[in-house]
């Protein structure tokens, strides 16, 4: 069997193993293979929010239960790495992050801050990215307006001597593109920050 592609006759190859990157069945195919993922998950008590392969592992406790929350977490972590590792899959601690949410009274309690993850420890976090996102342990939004005005200061900079040169209306489209683009997304997350970070 041949194919047309690009103008081109390309001879088919079988795919014997595997799912092409960015195939219309892929989605739904690594859906499937991961969906036991998520019982196993709630097995622990945990939530799981799943982007792609991008597990995220929520539980909420009172701060006195912070210490038996991480060795539930552990317990979670390694029936997960053994699924894992029976699926052919392999879990990275070293691209693992654990923070504390809540107020700064109740996250200044949580006094257990190495975590064991398998054979190490990961040591939790005030402030992580999350779909581009920067949350901060209290979800101020604080992390996230830094580092929008630095990137959005970063463009202006490197834009500023090109368009100079140009039309007011290519000016527009400039900043809408590069720099209104980028303080428009997740602009929900925003909503009820304080006034100084507005």
């Amino acid at each position: 069997m041949r194919v047309l592609y690009s103008g081109s006759s390309l001879e088919a190859q079988r795919v014997c193993y595997g799912v092409p990157q960015g195939s219309v069945l892929g989605l739904l195919l690594f859906n499937l293979y991961t969906a036991s993922l998520s019982n196993i998950i709630s097995a622990h008590g945990f939530n799981l929010c799943q982007y792609a392969d991008d597990c995220q592992l929520y539980l909420s406790v009172p701060v006195d239960d912070a210490p038996s929350a991480v060795t539930q977490l552990s317990q979670c972590v390694a029936d997960v790495a053994k699924w894992l590792s029976a699926s052919r899959l392999r879990l990275n601690p070293n691209k693992t992050v654990i923070m504390w949410l809540g107020s700064r009274h109740q996250a200044d309690k949580a006094t257990v801050k190495d975590i064991p993850i398998l054979q190490s420890s990961t040591t939790t976090v005030g402030t992580a990215r999350d779909l581009g996102v920067m949350l901060d342990s209290e979800l101020t939004m604080s992390a996230q307006v830094l580092a929008e005005c630095q990137s959005t200061y970063n463009y202006l900079r490197q834009l500023h001597p090109v368009v100079r040169e140009l039309s007011v209306e290519a000016r527009k489209t400039v900043v809408q593109a590069f720099v209104s683009s980028r303080l428009d997304y997740c602009n929900s997350l925003l909503s009820g920050v304080t006034d100084s970070l507005v």
